[in-house]
């Protein structure tokens, strides 16, 4: 691929957009923590090794097609050209969403052309919402808000996903899908109540189950439309333009999903 004709790589510059792995993240809901300890250390044995316990779906990091398919592809064979690697847009619409919010196609469209940047068939697209600003590692940390409040897609979203035949996505929040699509749905019936208030309407009205259920994994994946979760990094300095966008997971045979570095590359 020609990529000299979306960047130009005489004056490119690369945005890391990935959130810090750590322990004193909080996992997702029934996710085990992140668990680090030291086997060697230089005092005993003149080098210093680490053991590190947890799930996959920790940080930065990259869902596979196994995470959510029997019989998926695992995430070593997902090729860097033309995959992993491409062309793409960072879309903020931070300005359009709040708690609970569902974005739509339509929002995602307007949010495009007030940013004046261009969403194509094919592309890599990244989402920011702009609550990576209440990570753990965020400038205004608040657990509850980026971990159970955030928006998301609803179906009709992830339908024109397909349309677009997009290659990934990736979204500075803790899932791809809307909070009260997920397990959150069940385990926290206040948050229910809570945006129903706000939407004036029942869940069931509103993200009527089981078509939203998680939908942005069970009716993308066997598009091979996977995502990354947890951006954050440099993701405000590269908002609203194109670029090259690559995930870079580790090699994990037989892996359902695998930490990840998110960068992005653009001219300056």
């Amino acid at each position: 691929m020609d990529w000299s004709k979306v960047v130009d790589w005489s004056r490119v510059r690369i945005y890391d957009l990935s959130q810090p792995t750590s322990w004193k993240a909080p996992p997702f809901m029934w996710y085990p923590p992140f668990k680090v300890s030291w086997i060697k250390t230089l005092s005993e044995h003149r080098v210093r090794a680490q053991y590190i316990e947890t799930s996959l779906h920790f940080g930065t990091h990259f869902d596979g097609q196994m995470h959510f398919m029997t019989g998926g592809k695992d995430i070593a064979s997902l090729p860097l050209e033309n995959y992993l690697v491409g062309e793409g847009a960072i879309v903020d619409i931070g300005p359009y969403v709040g708690d609970y919010d569902i974005y739509t196609p339509e929002l995602i469209q307007k949010a495009a052309k007030d940013g004046n940047v261009e969403i194509k068939k094919g592309d890599i697209l990244v989402i920011r919402t702009g609550y990576h600003h209440y990570a753990w590692c965020g400038d205004k940390p608040d657990e509850v808000r980026y971990m159970v409040k955030h928006p998301g897609p609803d179906v009709r979203f992830a339908k024109w996903c397909i349309e677009m035949q997009f290659k990934w996505l990736a979204v500075d929040a803790i899932s791809q899908d809307h909070p009260l699509n997920t397990v959150v749905r069940n385990a926290r019936q206040d948050l229910v109540a809570e945006a129903e208030r706000k939407w004036g309407r029942k869940i069931d009205e509103v993200l009527p189950w089981p078509e939203n259920y998680q939908v942005m994994h069970v009716l993308l994946f066997p598009h091979l439309i996977q995502h990354a979760e947890n951006l954050g990094g440099e993701i405000d300095l590269c908002s609203n333009r194109r670029g090259i966008i690559g995930a870079f997971p580790f090699k994990f045979q037989d892996g359902e999903t695998a930490f990840a570095r998110i960068v992005a590359f653009m001219t300056e």
